[in-house]
């Protein structure tokens, strides 16, 4: 596999996917604010799922929206420790270039499913299991990048 929407594998781009993930993870909570501004305090940040859950001004259906949003942006940040640290494991171990690239764009690719399915397909509780699987595949992502470097290590 040479090419991947016209991205050279060869080239070790891994690093690259550390912001992206970052960014990921973020925008949940900047839809979530955009979807409510009025209840969104920026001196008080940390208080915004509270007043979205508190609020009796939003639809029930936007309100879990973005209560979801904000969960879906929290369990982002709660994951991207490991994966940049994973990144950086596979990097220093020396583990090849297209393997890092498949595996690094993979875990993208899955965090912004996992955003999607969380957001915006929830609102169908039968879906919720494409959530949980695109979390799965995220995570045993990461796991491969941490053997793999531990494997290259030995």
């Amino acid at each position: 596999m040479d090419s991947f929407l016209g991205l050279d594998l060869s080239r070790n781009y891994s690093y690259f996917t550390v912001p992206v993930a970052f960014f990921s993870a973020a925008f949940p909570h900047a839809y979530s604010v955009s979807l409510s501004r009025v209840h969104f305090d920026n001196a008080n940040p940390r208080n915004h799922q509270e007043t979205i859950a508190k609020s009796e001004t939003l639809d029930k259906v936007t309100q879990q929206c973005m209560l979801r949003a904000k969960a879906a942006s929290a369990n982002g940040f709660e994951t991207l420790g490991f994966y940049a640290a994973a990144v950086v494991a596979a990097n220093v171990a020396g583990v090849d270039a297209p393997t890092l690239n498949v595996l690094t764009l993979g875990y993208i690719i899955s965090r912004i499913f996992y955003n999607f399915t969380y957001i915006w397909l929830q609102k169908n509780r039968n879906l919720a299991r494409l959530r949980s699987l695109s979390w799965v595949a995220g995570i045993a992502l990461v796991v491969t990048l941490w053997i793999k470097a531990g494997n290259k290590a030995l």
